[in-house]
């Protein structure tokens, strides 16, 4: 599905010199030699800090961007994205979540229409099409709105099916939750994995949302300055960034902090949060067992309710981001 091997992409920027009028000419470098593959059918988690290379990357496999001439290669479907890009559109759908493929006073549904027109779908096919996306994505309330009227969720349901009215099987996203509520994100995240499920349809997500990871992706690419950092599962990755494990624990009665940072101190046990009936205990797993943890923990403690969980995934990847100095 997708092929990359050793792809840089370096960027020509220009800086007043101080106290000139003349400017000097510098040389940004923002993929340095990245190499990975995504088989069909897999959802890839593609996350980095601002400026890490994630949007350059995506813009090189969807054809808008070309990598430095004679620095590796990229496939995407069999093809050269950048050199067969009317055939390489046709096999892939893109949303970017702060701009919009839709005509910005035209009804969605007619926005539809005329991208079905371009990709040369059918008719009919493109009405079958449009008629599953738009029940599974809830459009019957708005379909026929201007999309300059349209709130940000529902504009981001119109600009899936968009991004899908030909049927494409490798679709990017890249931020598509920026800026959404609760409801909508879980609607958007619901959707993603009906997709995949039902089309087997391979997924690109790029995102600052950890949660939205969490959610969907089986792999996570983590790159900085330009570089890959990490290729693997989020089991994987929590292996490797901390050995930190949580306790929550929800209290019956009130505590005292000060006697519960010397009762947990000399045991192993760090306190992380606590907020009225809320206690977070933190500890290293490599070291304590999670029942020796739970034991020492309810010991000091009237407890209501308890869970045992890792550490938050923003945690860890703020972590890893701080090991690599990004």
């Amino acid at each position: 599905m997708i092929h990359v091997e050793q792809l840089s992409k370096t960027y020509t920027v220009y800086k007043r010199i101080p106290g000139s009028l003349r400017r000097q000419r510098l040389a940004v470098t923002a993929l340095d030699g990245i190499s990975f593959n995504v088989s069909p059918g897999e959802i890839v988690g593609y996350i980095g800090p601002n400026g890490a290379g994630k949007s350059t990357t995506i813009k090189i496999l969807s054809g808008i961007l070309h990598p430095d001439r004679d620095h590796g290669s990229c496939l995407v479907n069999g093809r050269v994205p950048w050199k067969n890009r009317q055939a390489h559109v046709a096999g892939i759908g893109v949303v970017f979540g702060q701009r919009t493929q839709l005509w910005w006073d035209l009804p969605a549904g007619e926005s539809f229409g005329l991208l079905g027109d371009m990709y040369r779908v059918p008719p009919a096919l493109s009405r079958e099409r449009l008629a599953r996306l738009r029940r599974e994505l809830d459009l019957d309330g708005f379909i026929d709105t201007p999309v300059r009227q349209m709130s940000l969720g529902q504009r981001m349901r119109c600009e899936l099916v968009a991004a899908l009215i030909h049927n494409p099987p490798l679709l990017f996203l890249d931020e598509p939750s920026i800026g959404l509520d609760a409801p909508s994100k879980i609607a958007l995240r619901d959707f993603i994995v009906w997709l995949n499920r039902q089309h087997g349809t391979t997924i690109i997500l790029t995102t600052h949302d950890m949660d939205d990871i969490e959610a969907l992706a089986r792999r996570v690419l983590l790159i900085g300055k330009g570089r890959l950092l990490f290729d693997g599962s989020m089991a994987e990755l929590r292996r490797e960034a901390s050995d930190e494990k949580r306790v929550t624990i929800d209290l019956a009665e009130p505590a005292d902090e000060a006697a519960l940072r010397a009762w947990y101190g000399p045991r192993g046990l760090r306190i992380v949060a606590l907020r009225e009936h809320r206690l977070v205990l933190a500890y290293d797993g490599s070291a304590l067992a999670g029942t020796e943890a739970i034991a020492v923990a309810v010991q000091p403690l009237k407890v209501a309710d308890l869970s045992l969980g890792g550490q938050p995934v923003e945690e860890l990847i703020a972590a890893l981001y701080a090991r690599h100095k990004l």
